[in-house]
């Protein structure tokens, strides 16, 4: 192997796996400094018989799993892959797992998991994926939108609280550098790809669009559509639900869904939703930045209540998919077994 090739393999993987572990630890070093950790655990401890409440949360995330996978299999159906239920479902149990170790890993793991179990092509397995998760950001970016314009008020109430950012915002917004830049690299990119064609690099970009663009064929043209925009709600209708409950687990978010209603969970979700597209370890840091963030905009600014409340939330999920994992893992071996006697 080249050294160049060596060094690309290197930033490569500092890409992928250290990078993000960086950016958790930096962020919970944020999150935790001048934090009383006593504190905070009384606040949790002391919630008694409101906790059930989060236990309700792991059974709705357990069922959005579920979802997922039922969903999924419409989509490789449509690609004459027949896959089993139990399979896809242990398929996202373990994606969600490996993602808490290596960022973003358990994407390619689950496709090659799949593609190995029914012997098909790897490259149409990870179209399909590609397009659900695509899937996932037009949801995340339709209901960022939605939120934006229910919660317009408080938050352009938030925004001028501080009016030197709102001005600073403003202005890289309206500034014509900035939608030139955008023009230059547009064109450098369409340039790019008709003059030098076969670049290795282009050459996998378009390898990578081709297989993504199959996926989403797939859907326009496969059966039950309906059923999979039904599947694809009730994915999305978990994730918010699961927040929504755990409002009700804490003394001061319950006060503060009284006082507000609905919205203030629907804000903290998009929030905690794009926050999730940061590279880091499950979420961890971003996560509970997003929560806080969005509690603090509807007067919630008691530091140890608010990382109390989201440390809770994430950190029961968290070990809800290890134990996921720790099952998935295992049953694949015993399957596996099973297959070679």
């Amino acid at each position: 192997m080249s050294e160049d090739k060596k060094r690309s393999n290197i930033l490569g993987k500092a890409f992928k796996y250290i990078i993000p572990l960086l950016i958790s630890v930096g962020l919970c070093y944020v999150l935790f400094t001048g934090v009383d950790f006593n504190q905070m655990m009384q606040q949790i401890t002391r919630q008694g018989s409101r906790l059930w409440w989060i236990a309700l949360t792991l059974c709705i995330a357990v069922f959005s799993h579920i979802f997922r996978a039922m969903r999924w299999n419409i989509q490789l159906r449509a690609l004459g892959i027949n896959t089993p239920l139990s399979t896809l479902v242990d398929s996202i149990f373990g994606t969600y797992a490996v993602n808490l170790v290596l960022p973003r890993l358990g994407e390619v793991w689950r496709t090659g998991f799949i593609a190995q179990r029914q012997n098909a092509s790897f490259t149409n397995v990870f179209g399909s994926m590609i397009a659900e998760r695509v899937a996932d950001l037009v949801t995340v970016l339709s209901l960022t939108l939605l939120t934006f314009v229910l919660a317009s008020d408080k938050i352009k109430a938030f925004i001028m609280q501080y009016p030197q950012a709102y001005e600073t915002l403003a202005s890289i917004a309206t500034s014509p550098w900035l939608w030139v830049t955008v023009a230059i690299c547009v064109i450098g990119l369409w340039l790019l790809f008709t003059r030098v064609p076969n670049n290795p690099v282009i050459t996998k970009v378009k390898g990578f669009a081709t297989g993504m663009w199959q996926g989403f064929v797939a859907i326009a043209v496969m059966k039950g559509k309906v059923k999979w925009l039904i599947l694809t709600a009730a994915i999305w209708g978990c994730y918010f639900m699961q927040l929504y409950v755990a409002f009700h687990a804490f003394d001061c978010t319950a006060a503060a869904l009284d006082a507000h209603g609905i919205l203030i969970v629907l804000v903290c979700f998009v929030l905690s939703s794009i926050a999730m597209g940061i590279p880091s370890n499950g979420g961890i840091g971003p996560w509970q930045i997003a929560v806080m963030f969005g509690l603090s905009m509807y007067g919630l600014t008691d530091t140890t209540e608010t990382l109390a409340f989201a440390n809770l939330v994430l950190g029961t999920q968290t070990l809800l998919l290890i134990v996921l994992g720790l099952y998935t893992f295992i049953h694949i071996s015993l399957t596996k077994t099973k297959q070679i006697q």
